[in-house]
């Protein structure tokens, strides 16, 4: 079989594919392939080891059926159109799990960075126009006992939510159904509404699908408190950004933390002349140890699918039935 691993990726996932004998090709360039540069170098490809940067759409699928199969690695996959895959019997799989700390942990990073206004002080103090301490310098937010609402209780939602019981915080969380696990940890389940008005700390932990996009918008924002901040570690299109840096530029809201965007690479222009938001180049999984897995993990995927087995996690599981 012959793969085209459309972005170089730890070696680990790399090794994977290359042992058990199959023909691998890794793009030479560390950057997000074009579409038409996609195109031309899945000529021949069976195997497909995806970016979430890469469409793999039915346009694509038509031109190219010789694919047999696609393993994005990410945990999202909202830039593969898995019902064209699935009706073309094109294994899908994504790699969940590996990622989860990662990703709770730098939602954390991002909320205690927003509230304490830890990006704006280190600023201050780079540009040498640090005078020394004040007792109003860089007033903050505190964390210690206040309302943390969770916008979607899947694993990250659900591993962020355990990770603030250190602090002592009362928990809301707002999901399609109740979870077992956000209840045991005290955690109560509410409207979207009513989360917004009550919580201190709103993190957002829903995929991209066309019910989620623009789910924070300019109604949202303005149910939050005016102490309140907004952490998205998500995807970019769930938060509305235009509404955003309206809302923090008036004051609507304290702060917010930012690890992913609407249109990226490209972010909101107002967005960097705002001192109240953490700005963070989607590093939300970047960790040697969590890429390496999800390298290895969507090796592994694509190893199976392209044998005719079921991968470890599918995204379309009912082909392999």
């Amino acid at each position: 079989m012959r793969i085209l691993v459309t972005r170089p990726i730890p070696e680990v996932g790399v090794n994977v594919l290359r042992q058990v004998g199959h023909e691998v090709i890794v793009s030479p360039r560390d950057r997000a392939m074009p579409a038409a540069e996609l195109l031309a170098a899945t000529v021949g490809i069976d195997g497909l080891l995806s970016m979430l940067t890469d469409r793999i759409d039915a346009a694509f699928l038509d031109a190219r059926p010789n694919v047999r199969a696609v393993s994005n690695f990410a945990v999202g996959y909202n830039n593969i159109d898995v019902p064209a895959c699935t009706a073309r019997k094109i294994g899908v799989a994504n790699t969940p799990d590996v990622l989860t700390d990662a990703t709770a942990e730098s939602a954390w990073m991002l909320l205690m960075m927003a509230a304490r206004r830890a990006g704006e002080a280190e600023r201050v103090l780079r540009a040498k126009r640090w005078d020394g301490w004040g007792p109003l310098q860089f007033l903050g937010i505190g964390i210690v006992g206040k309302t943390l609402g969770i916008i979607g209780a899947g694993r990250i939602g659900s591993r962020f939510a355990r990770m603030a019981s250190g602090f002592g915080m009362r928990l809301l969380y707002h999901n399609r159904r109740a979870s077992a696990e956000m209840e045991a940890m005290g955690a109560r389940l509410v409207l979207l509404d009513d989360l917004l008005r009550e919580s201190d700390f709103v993190s957002i932990h829903v995929p991209l699908v066309p019910e989620t996009r623009h789910f924070i918008s300019r109604r949202e924002l303005a149910l939050m408190k005016p102490t309140a901040v907004l952490v998205n570690t998500a995807r970019g299109p769930v938060v509305d950004e235009a509404a955003l840096v309206e809302a923090l530029r008036e004051k609507c809201i304290f702060a917010a933390g930012l690890d992913v965007y609407e249109r990226e690479p490209v972010v909101e222009e107002g967005l960097f002349a705002l001192e109240n938001v953490v700005l963070l180049p989607h590093i939300g999984s970047a960790t040697v140890g969590t890429r390496e897995a999800m390298a290895e993990l969507s090796a592994r995927n694509l190893v199976a699918m392209l044998s005719g087995r079921s991968p470890a996690s599918p995204v379309n599981p009912e082909i392999w039935s």
